[in-house]
């Protein structure tokens, strides 16, 4: 298991925190954890447990999945697009009937693929697409 990274942890909250366009006490309060101690985790003076991250992650409407690795509570597994799930629910732009159904077709998309065993490129090559009229 990697080690608790806290300032980098404080720093990814503070930005999902700006993101979502919560002041600290507004994120604090949805939280539940209060305010001082919260500001002390923005600023890496805090370890918080697993549980106030969970907290933490629901009040910003992300994985606590995505807080645990930047917590360095779980290793970051390839492939299972932690950071685009994080992205899709911290995005202030949609609404979260559209960040579910965004997820959902990401996740049907991948049972797809698990289902005809086909595997994402991991070498980073670029794959020519050709318009459906030239197939």
């Amino acid at each position: 298991m990697a080690s608790l990274n806290v300032g980098s942890l404080g720093e990814y909250i503070r930005e999902q925190r700006r993101n979502a366009q919560y002041s600290l006490r507004q994120l604090a309060e949805a939280a539940g954890v209060s305010n001082p101690y919260l500001s002390q985790i923005e600023r890496g003076l805090r370890k918080p447990s697993a549980e106030i991250l969970q907290q933490i992650a629901k009040a910003l409407r992300i994985s606590a999945e995505t807080l645990y690795v930047q917590a360095g509570i779980l290793e970051e597994r390839r492939g299972e697009g932690l950071e685009l799930r994080a992205s899709i629910l911290a995005d202030p732009l949609i609404n979260e009937q559209q960040k579910q159904a965004l997820l959902a077709v990401y996740d049907a998309f991948l049972k797809e693929n698990a289902a005809s065993g086909c595997t994402p490129m991991t070498d980073g090559a670029a794959t020519q697409h050709t318009p459906l009229e030239d197939r």
